[in-house]
């Protein structure tokens, strides 16, 4: 059946919104790259827009060559796949008992987690809990805190609920327990689930700002959104010697849009290899039937 007209004129509006927000989204960080690559004096003289003016690497020499940046880097990446993969296991083994009618007070429970949605902890308890428990200026007042998103909890204990009851009962007719049924059928299965919520965990860690505020006092623990903030702030820690020694290929400006590609790509380029998952997941795991 062919498209009518109105379905192809409702086709071309979408392409025509889906292009614009796109490019609405790309600009801003084509302009930084095209900064990070221009001449102080193009950078300065807002000359730079899509494209770099009188081009020079001397910004991301500059970086690439900041010890600091790269220790914070290293954090940031340790913070990601620590914290992802525990706040991976813990929410599939918080969300498979919840899934499960075995489970007789699992409304309760799951009542009592949505809640958390709702109502947020306070700044204030939140903070002395963390210290009280010896997490003060340590990497896990990072991690543990947001060991499990309620959010995600819901969509991977969704997912569970989906599938067929049949799974479990030939499984346990050839004698497998609930950790088997688990990790050896329901997680074969819920690859797409599993990759759109490690995405979602991943991005919250790679991003990990307000925490790193209230228990980071050590700026050799700073993560990279501290490092970038601290650098935006007080541009002149970033600049070091140079600028002072005549070397005049980089300036503040050309250095904070450098060092805020380099905070930002490496969480972009996960992306393009999860997309296959990304759609599937978040539906499959939005909907129950």
């Amino acid at each position: 059946m062919k498209p009518t007209i109105g379905e192809k004129t409702f086709q071309a509006f979408n392409y025509l919104f889906l292009i614009v927000a796109a490019a609405t989204m790309l600009m801003p960080l084509l302009h930084l790259l095209a900064m990070s690559f221009s001449s102080p004096i193009a950078a300065d003289s807002k000359e730079v827009f899509l494209w770099p003016v009188e081009f020079t690497t001397g910004a991301w020499t500059h970086v690439l060559q900041n010890a600091g940046l790269w220790r914070s880097f290293g954090i940031t990446v340790y913070i990601t796949v620590v914290g992802t993969a525990l706040s991976m296991l813990f929410s599939i083994l918080t969300a498979y008992p919840l899934s499960r009618k075995e489970f007789l007070i699992r409304k309760y429970v799951m009542f009592a987690i949505v809640l958390t949605m709702i109502f947020n902890a306070p700044m204030i308890p939140f903070f002395l809990t963390v210290r009280e428990l010896g997490m003060m200026n340590s990497l896990w007042a990072l991690i543990i805190p947001g060991l499990i998103g309620t959010f995600n909890l819901v969509i991977i204990r969704t997912f569970f609920m989906g599938l067929p009851k049949e799974l479990d009962d030939s499984a346990r007719i050839d004698g497998c327990n609930d950790f088997r049924i688990l990790f050896q059928i329901y997680l074969p299965l819920s690859k797409a689930v599993m990759a759109t919520v490690s995405l979602f965990y991943a991005v919250g860690y790679w991003n990990t700002f307000q925490r790193a505020v209230l228990f980071i006092r050590d700026q050799d623990l700073y993560p990279l959104q501290m490092k970038l903030r601290s650098y935006l702030v007080s541009p002149e820690e970033l600049a070091a010697v140079n600028m002072f020694l005549g070397d005049y290929d980089f300036n503040t400006t050309t250095l904070k849009a450098a060092t805020i590609i380099f905070a930002t790509v490496p969480i972009i380029l996960v992306y393009p290899y999860l997309q296959k998952y990304f759609v599937k997941g978040a539906l499959l795991g939005s909907l129950k039937e």
